[in-house]
């Protein structure tokens, strides 16, 4: 029954959000670009619908060029098929007040299929981490981010990446990476610890049935787009490969003081090459075997650090992924206040750029946030070497049970009982064990 509590508290805490986020969009439906800035609740999905003419009737990749991988452009498609049966009309040669209705029921269907992905992520925590659901369930960052693109979806196919991962099903965690990749790219690091976690425990197996799924997952999904509209399906590719400085990266700070990288790519490579081994040598040298979620914080945090860009609702990766690695209270409050601090302030800067004039508060808000997100790696990386009495079973899923064969721990791990001050009549006082 407290199960059941804790279940039904943590939906109805969604539920709850979802509803006032919901209410947050309504001023912004059919608005202005400046005034959907300066109330904060702009969004990609009207824009999306009506810029690469989903409206027209054009199925995103096969005929219409997204800049998003398959499986989020499968989600549009699923959308944009639903709007005719609540009214709406999705064809060429439609009139202002048509395309107004049926872009108002794209949003409002999308919106619900987001529900939909936020519920399964939110199941899956009850399944990992049930006491600490509610931090994510309840977060700010789903009130203020949910809606302005469509990350719930690859959160939800992550969560169920790592469920699957701890019931020990590689190959179903697999899939859902594959399916992750589909429709963001950030999934594929989880590959990164598996790998080292693995290596330590002599299963590279298990990695290996992992990697399979989720290779065979990803080309499932992406064969048929690639192969019907090549240049549509490389997009995505593409348009991220010819990404400047950008949006909330400390690129863009440096670029904005006059101290731009001369070669921008190659910097971010570099950083993210050595944040990546630096990562695998914590995994491999800890006492003892670390858990899956502290590894995938890491390296999940280290890329949206070294990024080009850092858009808003990337917090909605890391919020779960943090909840799972490091459930402090504490820390949470911490990273939520940046990350909304963030938040307001990208608004406030277009709103600034638009009037003709500097916001430099949103170089500190970008600094802050890195500085938040560095500091709860710090946080995870000293957990890592000193287990808290509170941590959650080290060894997960697969690994359960299985004693290392490849690490090089740098102090040894033991667990000492606690020594206790006593005196015995007629002698001088000790220390016991």
């Amino acid at each position: 029954m407290n199960g059941r509590w804790v279940a039904s508290g943590a939906f109805a805490a969604l539920t709850g959000a979802w509803i006032i986020l919901m209410l947050r969009q309504v001023p912004c439906l059919g608005a202005e670009s400046y005034d959907t800035y300066r109330l904060m609740c702009y969004t990609d999905i009207p824009l999306i619908y009506n810029w690469r003419q989903l409206v027209e009737g054009q199925v995103p990749l096969f005929e219409a060029p997204v800049e998003y991988p398959v499986l989020t452009a499968l989600f549009m498609e699923i959308a944009r098929r639903l709007v005719p049966l609540f009214g709406g009309l999705s064809e060429p040669g439609l009139s202002e007040a048509q395309i107004e209705q049926s872009t108002q029921l794209f949003f409002g269907i999308t919106a619900v299929m987001l529900f939909g992905c936020m519920l399964v992520a939110v199941w899956a925590h009850l399944q990992l981490q049930p006491r600490d659901a509610w931090m994510l369930a309840a977060s700010p960052a789903v009130i203020t981010c949910g809606l302005i693109n469509w990350d719930a979806l690859v959160v939800a196919l992550t969560a169920l990446a790592l469920l699957a991962w701890s019931r020990g099903k590689p190959v179903a965690s697999g899939v859902f990476i594959g399916l992750g990749v589909a429709a963001k790219l950030y999934p594929a690091l989880l590959l990164v610890p598996l790998a080292a976690l693995c290596l330590r425990a002599g299963r590279m197996r298990e990695f290996g049935r992992t990697v399979a799924a989720a290779c065979g997952a990803w080309a499932l999904v992406n064969l048929p787009f690639a192969i019907a509209n090549p240049a549509n399906w490389a997009l995505f590719w593409s348009f991220n490969e010819a990404h400047g400085a950008d949006l909330g990266s400390i690129w863009l700070v440096l670029e904005q003081m006059g101290q731009a990288a001369p070669n921008l790519s190659r910097a971010e490579f570099v950083l993210l090459a050595l944040g990546t081994a630096g990562i695998v040598g914590v995994l491999l040298a800890a006492p003892k075997r670390p858990r899956l979620a502290q590894g995938v914080f890491l390296i999940v945090t280290l890329f949206a650090v070294v990024n080009k860009v850092y858009s808003p609702q990337y917090v909605l990766w890391l919020l779960p992924l943090l909840i799972l690695a490091n459930p402090r209270r504490g820390d949470w409050l911490l990273f939520t206040f940046a990350e909304t601090l963030y938040f307001a302030s990208v608004w406030l800067y277009f709103v600034a750029a638009l009037d003709g004039t500097e916001y430099r508060f949103y170089w500190f808000a970008i600094a802050f946030r890195v500085g938040v997100q560095l500091w709860l790696s710090g946080r995870v990386v000293y957990d890592i070497f000193h287990p808290p009495a509170w941590d959650p079973e080290t060894n997960e899923g697969i690994l359960r049970g299985s004693a290392d064969v490849v690490a090089y721990p740098l102090t040894r791990y033991r667990e000492h009982p606690k020594k206790v001050l006593t005196v015995e009549p007629g002698t001088s006082a000790r220390w016991s064990q």
